[in-house]
């Protein structure tokens, strides 16, 4: 009996090893697996369709596609009606917009799902393989100064703090080696500059020099901004200019006669021109950088100034707003009237494009050519 009984429980130790062996080999096949998906991904292998491995998006309400409902103590929010009227569900989002905004679109052109706001991802955040295919970075109100509708909003410093956070987490998991490869091989977009300039404007004390003294102090805190970015391993850069903050319809509402403001739009143009210099300088200084700088400015005057070419009906008054002559005294707010033909406005509400308008703007700069995207474009960009 007792040798049939350790017969019996050598063969049991026996098939216990064989079963801890197999699930080992279970284990080990199954993080091979997961090991060659994330280099799939990394080094940029792509599916179909698919361009880069990331979209990295920082900038403000153009591009935030929901950070700012995380901000509990922020007034600067678009998650109530009408905004996302046209978005999919029909429900607002925290776009400032009727529907998708420019960095929805960038993404479709390059084949990526749209890049989820980074503060959606922080109860996740032990999961860093949830930003290896982007995080946006972007929120509402956010400017190139850290005291820009400050306590309301991610400044771009604290965006790209954010970035470093995220640049930790992917070395803790891939390794330093494949991170900075990763993100070398990503593209890095930034939309800054238009709340510095949209205040400015506002100001009684514009003049030429002022204005020129104002633009170049964004400028160098723009610089080292850009330089910490590069920094953390970004190569691929692109830039969008700010639009001719003028014509918006809040701006447009205080001049007696309806017209775009002179001023801020020669500070739009001014910023835009150093902003393109200031990348063209960096690319002369790290050779391993390339860029693609969208002249906003310029692109949007062609609908204003020729509404009909580009299916444009209204070009001056806010699709979603309240009061005055231009619909744009309040805000796209729930008490707000909105139009009933958004693809025919080029403005959503008193400060931010229709979807529509986003998607040409993004159409442009991902096909276009000089004078409004230069020295390349992002599909150009995209294959380098």
């Amino acid at each position: 009996m007792y040798n049939f009984i350790s017969s019996s429980l050598n063969n049991s130790n026996t098939m216990n090893s064989l079963f801890s062996i197999n699930q080992s080999m279970e284990h080990r096949i199954y993080l091979s697996i997961l090991i060659a998906f994330n280099l799939y991904i990394i080094l940029g292998i792509s599916a179909q369709g698919i361009m880069v491995p990331a979209l990295y998006v920082f900038g403000d309400s153009q591009v935030d596609v929901g950070n700012n409902n995380y901000l509990d103590l922020s007034l600067l929010k678009a998650n109530f009606p009408h905004n996302g009227v046209d978005y999919p569900g029909h429900k607002p989002t925290g776009r400032f917009s009727n529907g998708f905004n420019f960095a929805d679109f960038l993404a479709q052109n390059i084949g990526l799902e749209s890049p989820p706001p980074y503060l959606s991802l922080l109860p996740e955040s032990n999961n860093t393989s949830i930003y290896l295919s982007g995080v946006s970075f972007a929120s509402a109100g956010a400017g190139i100064y850290n005291s820009t509708n400050e306590g309301e909003c991610i400044s771009f410093d604290e965006q790209i703090e954010y970035l470093a956070t995220v640049y930790a987490s992917l070395t803790q998991q891939i390794g330093a080696t494949q991170t900075i490869n990763h993100l070398s091989k990503s593209i890095f977009a930034v939309v800054i500059g238009s709340n510095e300039l949209i205040n400015y404007a506002k100001s009684d004390s514009i003049n030429e020099v002022a204005s020129e003294q104002f633009v170049d102090s964004l400028i160098l805190t723009l610089q080292a901004q850009l330089k910490r970015i590069y920094d953390l391993s970004a190569r691929e850069f692109v830039f969008i200019g700010v639009g001719p903050v003028g014509c918006v319809p809040a701006l447009r509402e205080r001049n007696q006669t309806k017209e775009c403001n002179a001023e801020g739009n020669y500070i739009s143009a001014l910023y835009n021109k150093k902003a393109s210099s200031l990348l063209e300088e960096m690319r002369m200084q790290h050779n391993d950088m390339s860029y693609s700088f969208l002249d906003t400015s310029s692109v949007v005057f062609q609908y204003i100034n020729n509404p009909s070419a580009y299916g444009f009906e209204e070009v001056a008054e806010a699709c979603c707003g309240l009061g005055g002559d231009l619909n744009a005294k309040i805000g796209c707010l729930p008490v707000s009237t909105y139009c009933a033909n958004r693809s025919n406005h080029l403005f959503w509400d008193f400060y931010h494009p229709t979807e529509t308008t986003a998607q040409m703007i993004a159409s442009t700069a991902f096909d276009g050519s000089a004078p409004f995207v230069y020295p390349i474009n992002i599909r150009h960009l995209a294959t380098l």
